[in-house]
């Protein structure tokens, strides 16, 4: 087995837990925040979304499906253009807000989409070319990717959990 066929199985396990933590739900529960402070499902499928995009751009030299594909308007979020929730205070999450577990999923599997179409065309040697020399050791694109990789499957994992201490509250 190849890298990228690892790669490839692991974005594919975020896209069936992205589908399972949202099916099904109505826009209080996609929006309810258990605490004063915590996180929505909304929110956490949104940025891990825009974190995918975002990342996967940058490194590919393809531009973020948010912007190409309209997302950013389809949502209509009352934030920046290119923000990915990264940072974000409890009243930048309030603003991320969804009607439909269907936008939400929509963006996530267009994001997939152009995810996959990147990694399916690498090389072993690609995953080595050097995509941030901010960080020491500078960071190389499998280790982006892997990255990118780890943090959605815990904002996915977060966004399950919340979405069972709101069936366990209404039960």
């Amino acid at each position: 087995m190849h890298a990228k066929d690892v790669l490839i199985d692991g974005y594919g396990r975020i896209q069936e837990e992205v589908h399972a933590a949202v099916d099904g739900l109505g826009p209080e529960e996609l929006n309810a925040r258990p605490a004063g402070g915590a996180n929505s499902i909304a929110w956490l499928i949104w940025h891990l979304t825009r974190v995918q995009d975002d990342h996967i751009a940058d490194a590919s030299g393809l531009d973020q499906v948010w912007l190409a594909q309209d997302w950013a308007k389809r949502f209509g979020l009352k934030l920046p253009l290119g923000d990915t929730g990264y940072g974000h205070s409890p009243a930048k999450v309030a603003k991320v807000r969804v009607d439909s577990p269907d936008l939400l999923t929509g963006y996530y599997d267009a994001v997939h989409e152009q995810t996959l179409g990147f990694v399916r065309g690498l090389t072993a040697r690609d995953l080595e070319r050097v995509v941030d020399e901010n960080w020491d050791p500078p960071v190389s694109l499998g280790v982006r990717l892997v990255s990118v990789l780890s943090d959605d499957l815990q904002h996915v994992g977060q966004a399950a959990y919340v979405r069972g201490l709101l069936q366990s509250a209404a039960a």
